[in-house]
């Protein structure tokens, strides 16, 4: 028997394998094609205080080894989740992270204080790759200031272990870390989708209605792996590699650099249940090699 549990601070999980925010929606979506019980956790789509109807379509564009996503962040709001979503989701034997975003500080922190009422929640990913609509639409997670506030903020409504999810939009990592460290993040979850953009030749326009969009899938892992690598070697906050992984070898290779998890974002649209074979390729990997637990593999690769 492998053991493939893993520690992440104040969070534990029974493996390493996460279903990524906004791609599983609240979970019931994708409970008919996957067994929810057999991945680590699930992290549901990104909450706002309020419902948020998202962009305007097209919403999708399919690129070369990837997925272009203008969604806008859509979602039924904080209370609707509780009401609807967390008796389905309070049946299963997996942690649920929950995402947060909002147009304000005030908003992050409204809906955390909503979430850190709910025992079933066992985690709180704050989403710092949002536009910012109080500094000219430009990201939290670029604004240092700003990303120092909510978050010092956040953890002070909430005792749930905080995750704060980045996007490679932050431009000054040491400080960006440094920050994080010492407002009371718990773990971090690294990357976000890539700014990206598409035209359309026929109709010689932007694709997307507000031009650019995130660019997820294959086309980012050495990107994402890259970020993770160096993160992890600076904090001694746990992290979450993510971006492009869609098979056991691209989740190893996340591992291997010191990533404690793993989270599937693109992979979920590719094929709902792939998750389970990722779960079930790194479990083979460490069999064939006589290893017995995982956390003797994670970090590896220094």
């Amino acid at each position: 028997m492998v053991n493939l549990a893993v520690s992440l601070g104040k969070l534990s999980l029974k493996n390493p394998v996460i279903l990524a925010s906004g791609t599983c929606g609240y979970g019931r979506e994708i409970s008919p094609y996957l067994d929810l019980n057999q991945m680590g956790a699930i992290t549901v789509k990104g909450l706002s205080y309020h419902p948020f109807p998202g962009n305007p379509p097209p919403r999708l564009r399919e690129v070369y080894a990837g997925v272009l996503n203008s969604i806008g962040l859509e979602n039924k709001g904080v209370h609707r989740f509780i009401q609807e979503d967390l008796p389905f989701l309070s049946s299963l034997d997996t942690r649920l992270l929950v995402n947060i975003w909002g147009h304000t500080e005030d908003e992050f922190t409204r809906v955390a204080q909503e979430l850190d009422k709910v025992e079933r929640v066992d985690a709180v990913e704050i989403n710092v790759s949002c536009p910012n609509m109080e500094r000219g639409r430009a990201v939290f997670c670029s604004d240092l200031e700003m990303l120092k506030s909510i978050v010092g903020k956040v953890r002070h409504v909430t005792q749930k272990p905080l995750i704060v999810k980045l996007g490679p939009e932050v431009g000054e990592w040491e400080k960006t870390l440094d920050i994080l460290e010492s407002e009371g993040a718990d773990i971090l979850s690294l990357t976000n989708s890539f700014p990206a953009l598409f035209i359309d030749v026929e109709k010689e326009d932007f694709f997307f209605k507000r031009k650019f969009a995130g660019l997820s899938g294959p086309a980012i892992k050495p990107l994402a792996l890259k970020m993770v690598y160096e993160v992890v070697n600076y904090t001694s906050l746990p992290v979450i590699g993510m971006g492009g992984i869609v098979s056991a070898y691209d989740a190893l290779e996340f591992l291997l650099v010191g990533a404690k998890a793993v989270a599937l974002g693109v992979a979920n649209l590719l094929d709902p249940g792939l998750a389970l074979s990722v779960l079930e390729g790194i479990e083979k990997y460490l069999q064939d090699r006589e290893i017995e637990d995982l956390e003797d593999l994670i970090g590896k690769v220094k």
